[in-house]
């Protein structure tokens, strides 16, 4: 009778061993354990994340007079980050369309490593919105039945709509993968390849929305162009692929995930394909500015060549130019591609070249000359700086963390352990 299972007396650790809550636990025993150098850079993220909380705090205090940002620019550093991010987490298509819709099995191993990085660049953008109002008591305005939400009008409503979407299908289909093999058991395809089509229509969406957001603004003459949006696109799978390759790289390298020579390489062409259209569109771009001088290329002017003495982001658009142009000529040398060194040092600068003129370039220019033709420049406070770096090394912790629970289960090296 003393045998008798009883669950009264079975003890409190057997009885929570339910399989979801093993799931979790097991994943967060994964992410608190690890190297010395491991710790250090947790350390070190957490120590950057205090920093951005102590510079946002001001902001909180004192309000948005602490930024660079006015009257005649509203928008400044922290959207032309979400900007950017917004087309990194669109990136992740590139490799579940080939994983899940074409069966490319080479890149099976690195696709839940960019939906991670989805998710990462997702809360980071999301976290410059917050910023950028000012505040999260601010956020209840654009809570639908609550706030003054104004969909389907509004471009800002439906970019709301389809980044807050797009984060919970990457949060859902690797959670639902992961769990399926945690468990020992095939995912059921008749579950998550809807989804998954769906996530990538909707990746496409949420770049083309953002830009739209943008070029739906008659005041702004220098957003208002029919290539904005394919080239919010081309910059997306240009920079995306580039970060991925760098992230892939160095998961390879300290991480037990085995991910093929071939995945590399093909996002090396994807990358090398997509700097190229880049250049072509900002080519095309300057023809339109620059060809017939009219009021309507002053953005432009003040951007590649200063306006009436004004030139503080005159350095900055040129040395993502020659960023981008040195990156996409060593990327288009198909030897200089292949070499380990040469690719790491492409996409790098890429993604830089990118970063400066998807943010700074895109951005500020819409505002300068405002549209009664007065020039106020616009630099970023140290407070804005801080909270960047704050919300970067957030994302960086986040990406870390997931991807630290995933590659053990993605493996089969952690699995649920049946009683």
């Amino acid at each position: 009778m003393s045998a008798t299972l009883n669950p009264i007396t079975i003890p409190a650790e057997e009885r929570l061993r339910h399989p979801l809550v093993q799931f979790f636990l097991d994943g967060l025993r994964e992410v608190t354990t690890g190297s010395p150098k491991y710790h250090i850079w947790m350390a070190s993220l957490t120590l950057l994340m205090c920093l951005g909380a102590y510079a946002y705090s001001i902001q909180l205090r004192e309000g948005l007079t602490v930024t660079g940002m006015h009257d005649h620019v509203s928008w400044g550093f922290y959207i032309s980050n979400f900007t950017f991010l917004v087309g990194m987490a669109a990136a992740a298509v590139i490799l579940v369309m080939p994983t899940y819709v074409l069966k490319d099995h080479d890149f099976k191993k690195a696709v839940l490593v960019g939906e991670a990085l989805a998710v990462a660049a997702l809360i980071m953008a999301l976290s410059f919105v917050v910023a950028d109002m000012g505040g999260p008591d601010r956020l209840w305005h654009v809570i639908p039945m609550i706030g003054v939400f104004n969909w389907p009008a509004s471009m800002l409503t439906w970019d709301i709509l389809v980044l807050n979407g797009y984060l919970v299908l990457n949060l859902l289909i690797p959670f639902y993968l992961l769990y399926s093999r945690y468990m020992g058991r095939e995912p059921d395809k008749r579950i998550y390849v809807p989804a998954v089509l769906l996530s990538i229509l909707w990746a496409v969406s949420v770049h083309l929305v953002t830009a739209f957001l943008y070029a739906g603004l008659p005041a702004r003459p220098f957003w208002n162009s029919a290539l904005l949006g394919p080239r919010f696109l081309a910059t997306a799978f240009t920079a995306g692929p580039a970060m991925m390759i760098l992230v892939l790289r160095q998961l390879r390298k300290h991480t037990d995930i085995d991910v093929a020579q071939a995945t590399i390489d093909k996002l090396a062409t994807v990358t090398t394909v997509g700097a190229q259209i880049c250049l072509i569109m900002l080519a095309s771009e300057l023809f339109v500015e620059f060809y017939r001088d009219t009021h309507h290329g002053l953005g432009a002017r003040y951007l590649f060549f200063g306006l009436d003495g004004h030139t503080r982001l005159v350095p900055w658009i040129w040395t993502s130019i020659a960023m981008s142009v040195t990156a996409t000529a060593i990327l288009s040398v198909h030897p200089l591609r292949q070499t380990d060194r040469w690719l790491k040092f492409a996409c790098t600068l890429l993604f830089l070249g990118i970063l400066i003129e998807k943010g700074l370039g895109t951005i500020i220019p819409g505002f300068i000359p405002e549209p009664w033709g007065r020039i106020d420049e616009y630099a970023p406070t140290w407070v804005e700086l801080c909270v960047t770096l704050g919300i970067w090394a957030m994302g960086t912790f986040v990406f870390t963390i997931l991807t630290k629970a995933a590659i053990p289960v993605e493996l089969g090296n952690l699995k649920y352990r049946r009683r």
